[in-house]
């Protein structure tokens, strides 16, 4: 077990490369399971959450060679299982996509439910409703999602609600399916391009990825490809809220601006001076943030994956901010963690009522989640004094090199291993 110790007060300076997207990444990975040859993918971030996939598909028989740390090969054509064992799937969300990649490649599957960060139920009703529709029965036995299909075939497909894993999950069904299936209402965010444009290099045909309204014609056949994943926006996201957090000056780079335009807006509403760059972002923060109010929306409205970050913000600026959560039912678990800091907040089921004060105070705290993993190191940060984050295995499922990245932008934050109730410190 390891803890991580963060001595703040200090404002942020200098430099971060963001890495490639973890949200893609998770995606693009199994889709190579489609592909009759080998795929080269590169700009992977070098997390927990790859690595377990990659060990997933190495157990379904998928040859995986490391190339270096931000690139592998991946040859799926001895691909012989179609099972996602607990195992595999425990602490990673994205195991559900396995379930639309074996239907693609041999029209089976079976996988056990997505783990990874809990805040609240993730239904899967729009992932089965579209493999249905697809032509696959799917039951649920021994608490494993078990999909068949003598053949998938083409369908027009309303998904009910904006679901990002849905959209995936079809998509990754239907590439290879007869005839021409249409998602209507699909999700609209930088991902999904990506995944569109990964398949369509294979040899797919994909068209309208980023609207709301995706047609896919389905092909016989995917060959290897290779592919560079785009930045990660959220990685992005925290680095800048940690700037202006800090009252820092940061250059944020290998970013794409547009993917960042609402992130932006809402950091510019706090007071931030930011500049855009064809592939950085200059973030500047020179008073005490400013009172706003955020509601999370599928993309291209503000992300719920940087809702607990600009609320961390809010915690210090003047006046009162509004946060409203407009994607997941039970994501303010981690204000509990910012009022032991002294944190004024008010939670009513999905809006949280934040009442600046002038500073945290340092304190043990948890990271609860990835996000707010993330959040808790940017109160260490901008607290004056010691703060310990215990619980950090959800952090290091999405944020490379944390460690690293930060400590070279002026922060003091170590990894400290917990032996034997004893604390040692690590060199960062």
């Amino acid at each position: 077990m390891e803890k991580f110790v963060i001595n703040g007060g200090k404002p942020l300076k200098g430099e971060v490369r963001i890495s490639g997207a973890k949200n893609a990444a998770v995606a693009i990975l199994p889709a190579v399971l489609l592909a009759d040859s080998p795929c080269i993918v590169d700009n992977l971030p070098n997390i927990s959450d790859v690595a377990t996939i990659l060990k997933a598909m190495q157990a379904l028989g998928a040859n995986v060679r490391l190339i270096n740390k931000t690139c592998v090969e991946i040859d799926p054509s001895h691909v012989n299982s179609f099972v996602v064992s607990k195992q595999m799937a425990e602490g990673m969300r994205a195991s559900s996509y396995f379930l639309g990649a074996l239907l693609g490649k041999m029209n089976r599957a079976r996988v056990a439910p997505p783990g990874g960060c809990n805040f609240g139920v993730r239904p899967i009703d729009q992932h089965i409703k579209g493999f249905e529709a697809l032509g696959a029965k799917m039951t649920i036995e021994n608490g494993m999602v078990d999909g068949r299909a003598m053949a998938l075939k083409g369908a027009s497909i309303y998904l009910d609600v904006v679901s990002v894993g849905a959209t995936i999950n079809i998509m990754l069904a239907a590439v290879k399916a007869k005839g021409l299936t249409v998602i209507e209402n699909a999700a609209r965010e930088p991902h999904i391009v990506d995944l569109a444009n990964f398949l369509n290099s294979m040899g797919a045909n994909i068209m309208g990825a980023g609207t709301g309204v995706i047609k896919i014609r389905g092909v016989d056949k995917l060959e290897g490809t290779n592919y560079s994943i785009i930045p990660d926006q959220i990685e992005a996201g925290t680095y800048m809220a940690a700037a202006v957090a800090t009252m820092g000056d940061v250059l944020v780079s290998n970013v794409t601006p547009k993917h960042l335009e609402s992130i932006i807006a809402k950091l510019r509403e706090t007071g931030a001076e930011i500049i855009e760059f064809d592939e950085a972002v200059r973030v500047t923060m020179r008073t005490r943030p400013k009172k706003c109010n955020v509601k999370t929306m599928p993309h291209p409205g503000f992300p719920t994956d940087m809702q607990p970050q600009i609320a961390t913000i809010l915690t210090i600026a003047e006046g009162t901010s509004i946060v409203t959560e407009g994607v997941w039912d039970n994501r303010f678990r981690y204000v509990e963690q910012l009022t032991i800091m002294g944190a004024d907040i008010q939670v009513d089921g999905k809006m949280a009522v934040i009442t600046g004060v002038k500073q945290l105070n340092p304190a043990p705290v948890q990271a609860v989640d990835l996000r707010a993993g993330a959040a808790m190191i940017i109160a260490g940060l901008m607290t004056e004094g010691t703060t310990e984050i215990e619980n950090i295995v959800y952090i290091d499922r999405g944020y490379e090199n944390v460690v690293e990245k930060f400590t070279a932008l002026g922060a003091d934050i170590k990894r400290v291993p917990i032996i034997d109730g004893a604390v040692e410190l690590k060199q960062a």
